[in-house]
């Protein structure tokens, strides 16, 4: 088997001709798969993307001479420039009324009804801290229930919650997922092995986002065997070219969709679809708007979404100083449209500088390098928001809604941080419907979103006193919600 002239001809133009440096060693089958990997990558963009990146690049000692010189300048800076979002396009569900709450819900659930709403899932990654992909990961519940089937019953629930409010049987979320090579076989294998959770199949729409190799300090592409590249997805700002060329908006447009609520797969306590946030985006004509959680510390490693020269953005945790950190204080399926068509190349690579395997000078392939020797690129999906035009923030309560699975082991963001946040949050929903919880009962309690999207619908464990294991689960023949005994 020959190499096509036009390959090599597109790899010495790209500055990369050492992709095929073990050709002659390859058997047919690995010079498929070698080949097969050359031709998913775009040289062009790669080229175009090292450039914007390799001042980033500098050699250890030019970066430590650099900072000395620039650091302070360049942090003073994005201090200065650094102001609050306004109050006037933001909101606080702990600082609006109940009557205005209700009214945003009810908005939000009218959309669902329309069939107006769907939930778009960020799943490209390859969960490599945890060992397995995150949305078919299960952190210990009682049910057994994984982040892809918690996250199925939520949508259930929700149109479920949207007929009756409006009378109706015909509410459909859409549930739009990006997967990446990496996770798009085993999602498709996993979902359709258990039935879709009890979701319509044509309403569950799986797309890749695009893959970038990883290169070395010089622009190389690493290759991680003598016939595959080093590749990974090009970050969850790559949502907006997997949108075009997966013709994910013509499909949103054809399903007169209006609104799309994008979330990541990782956050147990998403509310997906949430009514009284789509509902306040739509009181406040925002053609893109974020839900917020105050910092839990000062120095707490997340980013803060602020104006930086009049425009909306997301300025990294690592980018402010500490007295910085210290501060306090539409249809927007037209947004996606406009940034798809018109932005998506303004939208800048971030760069993580790694330990990464490849095939070394030698041949042989190095399987924990000593030093950092490359780099993945990706896009951020915030990154969106200085294009905005109507932007809108929503400040919600952490302990409901935001619980990250990011770690296999520790003590943060981890599987047990996950099933402890669940089971408080199920805790101070039965309280506040008046169940009695005798303490050595906290430990167990699972309410399924197939009873609960938020804590309503359990009136009927008021005054009742429980005992663990706490199980509340929807009857399969009445459908009604039932407390099991273990």
């Amino acid at each position: 088997m020959e190499v096509d002239s036009s390959i090599k001809e597109r790899l010495t133009k790209a500055n990369q001709t050492h992709l095929l440096d073990y050709w002659s060693e390859l058997t047919d089958e690995q010079r498929k798969i070698l080949l097969h990997d050359i031709n998913e990558i775009d040289f062009d963009r790669v080229t175009k993307a090292y450039n914007g990146i390799k001042d980033e690049l500098l050699p250890n000692n030019e970066v430590h001479n650099q900072n000395d010189t620039n650091e302070k300048i360049v942090q003073d800076s994005i201090d200065d420039l650094m102001e609050p979002v306004p109050d006037s396009v933001t909101g606080s569900i702990n600082e609006t009324s109940k009557e205005k709450l209700e009214h945003y819900r009810q908005q939000g659930l009218k959309a669902i009804s329309e069939g107006a709403v769907c939930v778009l899932l960020l799943a490209g990654g390859q969960g490599t801290r945890v060992d397995y992909p995150k949305g078919m990961y299960d952190v210990g519940l009682p049910s057994k229930k994984t982040l892809y089937q918690i996250q199925a019953e939520r949508i259930r629930r929700l149109e479920q919650l949207a007929n009756e409010e409006f009378k109706t049987n015909t509410s459909i979320i859409s549930w739009f997922i990006m997967t990446s090579e990496h996770t798009q076989e085993q999602t498709e294998k996993y979902l359709h092995s258990n039935n879709y959770f009890g979701l319509s199949r044509e309403n569950i729409i799986l797309f890749e986002q695009h893959i970038l190799p990883a290169l070395d300090f010089q622009g190389k592409i690493l290759m991680d065997e003598k016939y595959r590249l080093t590749k990974a997805a090009d970050g969850n700002g790559g949502l907006y070219r997997a949108l075009t060329s997966n013709k994910i908006l013509n499909e949103m447009e054809k399903r007169h969709i209006k609104y799309t609520h994008v979330y990541c797969v990782d956050n147990i306590l998403v509310r997906l679809g949430d009514p009284i946030f789509i509902g306040f985006c739509i009181e406040k004509n925002a053609d893109c708007a974020a839900k917020v959680v105050k910092k839990a510390v000062a120095n707490e490693a997340v980013g803060v979404i602020c104006k930086v020269r009049d425009r909306y953005q997301v300025v990294e945790y690592s980018e402010i100083s500490q007295k910085t950190a210290e501060r306090t204080k539409s249809e927007n399926i037209k947004f996606l449209q406009d940034v798809c068509k018109h932005h998506d190349d303004e939208l800048r690579y971030h760069i993580a500088k790694k330990k990464i395997p490849f095939i070394g000078k030698n041949g042989k392939r190095i399987d924990k390098p000593t030093d950092v020797n490359g780099v993945k690129l990706e896009k951020f999906v915030f990154d969106v928001f200085p294009f905005s035009k109507t932007f809108a923030v929503w400040e919600v309560r952490r302990d409901d809604e935001f619980s990250p699975l990011k770690n296999g082991s520790g003590t943060k963001d981890t599987a047990e941080t996950c099933r402890r946040d669940l089971i408080f949050q199920h805790i101070r929903y039965l309280k506040k419907a008046g169940a009695k919880i005798q303490k050595e009962a906290e430990t167990i309690c699972e309410i399924s979103p197939l009873v609960s999207y938020s804590g309503e619908n359990l009136d009927f464990i008021k005054g009742q006193t429980l005992n663990s294991p706490i199980i509340i689960d929807s009857n399969k023949q009445t459908q009604k919600p039932e407390i099991k005994t273990s």
